[in-house]
């Protein structure tokens, strides 16, 4: 059975949506996944479901939005998708997590970095549906302005390895 990683959109930062990540278990084995594990309280959620991604995306995110009041947004990944995610990270002098990656809903269009502001010397690279964007100064006074970012969430790269690890894990245990 498939092991997917969702990425929740907006829960438990800055004070956005609060989500107790046992309330998501909770959920998540109400729709039939199982498996299921959170980490942290940034909305990381991994399990397994026959169903196809993007219908396990829009199911977890319809009954996300049924409890919190409105959807957060939801991004799933497959266990092979973050695997790739983290072995392609570009930018291989940077700390790990002054790297961030951002996962999309859906794919980038090829000029979306064309906008993009980057006062302190911001890096970004399109890949698919993430985009990559180091910080050198790190991302929290960052001034960076990428418009492309928006729709999407973001983990820094010690997190999507951790989650990438989980994902591996839980794999093996079949």
């Amino acid at each position: 059975m498939p092991v997917y990683i969702a990425l929740l959109r907006a829960v438990n930062v800055g004070g956005t949506s609060s989500l107790p990540m046992a309330e998501l278990k909770a959920i998540c084995e109400g729709l039939g996944f199982s498996g299921v594990k959170t980490y942290i309280q940034s909305g990381n959620v991994l399990f397994r479901s026959d169903e196809a991604e993007k219908r396990v995306e829009e199911r977890l995110d319809e009954a996300l939005g049924k409890t919190m009041g409105k959807r957060p947004g939801v991004m799933v990944r497959s266990r092979k998708e973050l695997d790739g995610i983290v072995a392609n990270a570009p930018f291989p002098d940077a700390k790990p997590n002054f790297m961030l990656v951002y996962f999309l809903p859906e794919k980038a269009p090829g000029d979306a970095l064309a906008t993009m502001i980057a006062p302190d010397g911001e890096e970004a690279k399109l890949a698919g549906r993430e985009i990559y964007v180091h910080y050198p100064n790190g991302s929290g006074r960052s001034k960076l302005k990428l418009p492309a970012l928006k729709p999407g969430t973001s983990r820094n790269l010690n997190t999507v390895r951790k989650l990438a690890d989980m994902a591996a894990a839980l794999e093996d245990e079949d």
